[in-house]
């Protein structure tokens, strides 16, 4: 191949491929939280006698104590699970941003976020979504919409 022959043009994602990139990474930044706070509520730490032993430095036990905390929580399912498909979600985020206009990325992902977790906290622990937080929601959603008109 010629090296002064430019590439050949590649077009645009469609705008479907855009929605559903958004609704990804806003649904495993949402729906795994209210997940990840459910096992980290009920976590109980399993006792280390190096924690406690005080012939250690009081940083040295600090830092066990943190590492020895997130193994324990790394090695349950009902944890570890929601993390990996939430870190997921920011690895499409940084996928997105290469590509998508920033100024609509950040917002629309954010937002979708937050609608999302709140569908996680129904789902995850029964609670209540309430009119407000319905009509909170269709805001959110009006101003994505006026976001995305603006730029169109």
């Amino acid at each position: 191949m010629d090296p002064d022959t430019p590439p050949p043009h590649e077009a645009p994602p469609s705008a479907f491929r855009w929605v559903l990139g958004f609704l990804l990474v806003g649904m495993a930044w949402g729906l795994t939280t209210p997940f990840i706070r459910k096992a980290a509520v009920s976590f109980k730490a399993t006792p280390r006698p190096s924690v406690k032993d005080l012939r250690n430095s009081w940083l040295k036990r600090k830092i066990l104590g943190a590492l020895y905390a997130m193994l324990d929580l790394l090695r349950r399912p009902n944890y570890a699970i929601p993390l990996v498909i939430n870190l997921t979600g920011s690895v499409w985020f940084f996928l997105l941003i290469g590509q998508a206009e920033l100024s609509l990325t950040v917002p629309i992902t954010n937002s979708l976020a937050f609608m999302f977790t709140v569908l996680g906290e129904w789902w995850a622990e029964g609670k209540v979504i309430s009119r407000d937080t319905w009509v909170g929601m269709a805001f959110v959603l009006s101003g994505i919409a006026l976001c995305v008109q603006s730029k169109s």
